[in-house]
């Protein structure tokens, strides 16, 4: 008697939940990507062997090969009273719009008299703006604004952590690093690293290019 041959058919797999869950992941690394803005200046680090990495909530001090300091600090809720702090010291007003802005923007490099301008132009104009700026100034017995920088978001910092640590939050401490070019001159970066430590800032990163260990 002959075998009865079953007719064979192709297995269905529905696709709809695999689209779905794509589509999710999508939609989840869109709305948490941290977006880091154009940094104003180039600075070309040195290599190292270093493998640490820089905390997310560090704040960095840029120096570029001519010598020219930029201020750069992580932390939205931070950054409006760090500014508010040094505008105040330095008898600078500013509107609740420039403090949003600024909470959200990246490195800058000009004197406070110009914070207001820079905050209020757009990327274009402040590439021209931070291209001709001299830094930050950091003359010790004229016009030492790094300093005050440094301290205000030291202080700032230090507070924010040790509210949210209170709260049994998962929180790391404030820390500094120095980002400087290889070009740079030594007595530009000693100066920033003894104004931090004057600040009592004694531990900073240094940032630099990985380099790999020669293979023995």
């Amino acid at each position: 008697m002959p075998k009865i041959k079953l007719p064979r058919n192709s297995p269905s797999i529905d696709m709809t939940p695999m689209v779905d869950l794509a589509f999710l992941l999508v939609t989840f690394f869109m709305l948490t990507t941290k977006f880091r803005p154009e940094e104003p200046v180039k600075v070309v680090i040195p290599f190292s062997v270093s493998s640490t990495k820089i905390p997310d909530n560090a704040t960095t001090i840029s120096i570029d090969s001519a010598g020219r300091v930029f201020f750069d600090m992580d932390g939205k809720d931070v950054r409006p009273r760090v500014l508010q702090s040094m505008m105040d010291k330095y008898k600078q007003s500013l509107t609740a719009e420039d403090l949003n802005r600024f909470a959200v923007m990246g490195a800058f490099g000009v004197p406070v008299n110009q914070m207001k301008a820079f905050i209020e132009a757009n990327d274009a104009d402040r590439k021209v703006m931070s291209n001709a700026s001299a830094g930050i100034p950091m003359d010790t017995l004229k016009n030492d604004q790094l300093s005050d920088w440094v301290y205000a978001a030291f202080t700032y910092s230090l507070d924010d952590y040790n509210t949210k640590k209170s709260k049994n939050e998962n929180v790391q401490p404030p820390r500094f690093a120095i980002k400087a070019d290889g070009r740079a001159k030594y007595k530009i970066v000693k100066q920033v690293i003894d104004i931090c430590q004057k600040q009592g800032i004694q531990h900073f990163n240094l940032v630099t290019s990985l380099k790999s260990m020669p293979k023995s």
